[in-house]
């Protein structure tokens, strides 16, 4: 697997040491409160398990998970919500947890729908974030890294449901998936 990357961004060292500031933020923010985290499957799970671990304030854990991309490398625009929260979110606060934001769309569609259900308040914490790619705004929190406009897989992140237990991420060449 690793002679299909053209480049490692970020080891799993530099993963574990932003992950731990990023607990250490979101935990002073919400000291004193009940935060509910909700991951974004599938591409979420190793961030959302390495952040929740090193929080200091209770969390109740909820998970969704959303398709825009299929088979493919590039989102589709379209939005499938394929697990629904279990948990009542109306009043309390959230924090989705996603693996990247790049386009913006399935993050504004999400936050559209869990808004719906009138929770206190809505916060994104994405471990990448793909402003390049960006073509809706959305507002992200707290966020890991800014990566380039190119295929990123590791660390839960996927091509094909492929590369998601790599402990580092990196760029995937393009003949991989072109």
């Amino acid at each position: 697997m690793h002679k299909d990357m053209s480049q490692i961004l970020f080891d799993q060292e530099t993963i574990e040491q932003r992950v731990s500031q990023l607990a250490v933020d979101i935990s002073k923010d919400y000291e004193h409160k009940h935060p509910i985290i909700i991951g974004i499957l599938k591409g979420s799970f190793m961030f959302l398990s390495e952040l929740v671990k090193r929080l200091t304030i209770p969390v109740q854990i909820d998970f969704m998970a959303i398709s825009s991309y299929g088979a493919g490398a590039a989102s589709s625009g379209s939005i499938k919500i394929r697990k629904e929260i279990d948990a009542e979110i109306k009043d309390r606060d959230i924090i989705i947890i996603e693996d990247i934001v790049d386009t913006g769309i399935s993050m504004n569609s999400l936050v559209k729908h869990l808004k719906m259900k009138e929770p206190a308040t809505v916060k994104i914490c994405t471990l990448l974030n793909k402003p390049a790619a960006r073509k809706i705004e959305v507002k992200i929190d707290y966020k890991g890294f800014d990566v380039e406009d190119k295929f990123i897989v590791g660390y839960g992140l996927d091509y094909a449901e492929n590369y998601r237990q790599l402990p580092y991420i990196a760029i995937l060449k393009e003949e991989i998936y072109r």
